[in-house]
């Protein structure tokens, strides 16, 4: 059921962060995604009833455990550190931008 919720959730999103309210890393994603101006849903795991199954359902799906575990036009993209690598390297734009998350910059 958690698995099914999860994918549902990320295929109906152009991007979701896995979260909890009480982390610093996610805290950081969020602020990270609110001000380059990205759509986003959130799950606080912590706040969610079945919490608990869904991040074992992301560790199952994904690999990864820990929040934040971002996806981004339906794809995995990972945590904190390789959203933050990837918005440094420039390519976090790019990928928002084709999954519908921050407007085209208009030319």
């Amino acid at each position: 059921m958690a698995m099914s919720k999860s994918k549902e959730i990320v295929a109906s999103n152009p991007v979701v962060v896995f979260s909890k309210s009480y982390c610093p890393y996610c805290v950081s994603v969020k602020k990270l995604l609110t001000d380059i101006g990205a759509t986003y849903k959130v799950i606080e795991l912590d706040s969610e009833a079945d919490g608990t199954e869904i991040q074992a359902a992301l560790k199952e799906w994904t690999g990864q455990r820990t929040v934040p575990n971002v996806f981004i036009g339906g794809n995995h993209i990972g945590g904190c550190d390789a959203t933050t690598a990837m918005h440094k390297g420039g390519k976090l734009m790019p990928l928002l931008t084709d999954a519908g998350a921050v407007a085209k910059p208009s030319s």
